[in-house]
């Protein structure tokens, strides 16, 4: 399993309507990807404007074969939505690791 961690910086007074769009819009999108296994969103008590996505893939060739095409159609459609009110500030991918 790969980890997709995004960390985004949004408008705290916008918090609340980026998590329903990103779940509107990026996780119904991504879960009709293959390899896709589910998504977590962490809120920072201590930073409104910091929140944390992660996204489980199966494999990193699945989540590298997602055509760039789609992708940038899926954003267009979140930031026409949400504006230009979150800037995604970090992104790192991490492999789980499991005990055999």
């Amino acid at each position: 399993m790969v980890i997709e961690l995004l960390k985004c910086k949004v408008d705290p007074e916008l918090r609340e309507r980026y998590l329903q769009l990103d779940a509107e819009v990026w996780t119904k999108a991504l879960a009709k990807c293959p390899g896709f296994l589910g998504k977590e969103v962490w809120l920072n008590p201590k930073e409104a404007s910091e929140v944390i996505l992660v996204i489980r893939w199966a494999t990193k060739e699945q989540w590298k074969a997602i055509p760039e095409e789609f992708l940038l159609q899926v954003e267009k459609i979140f930031s026409q939505q949400m504006g230009q009110t979150y800037q995604i500030v970090e992104s790192v991918e991490y492999q789980v690791y499991r005990d055999r």
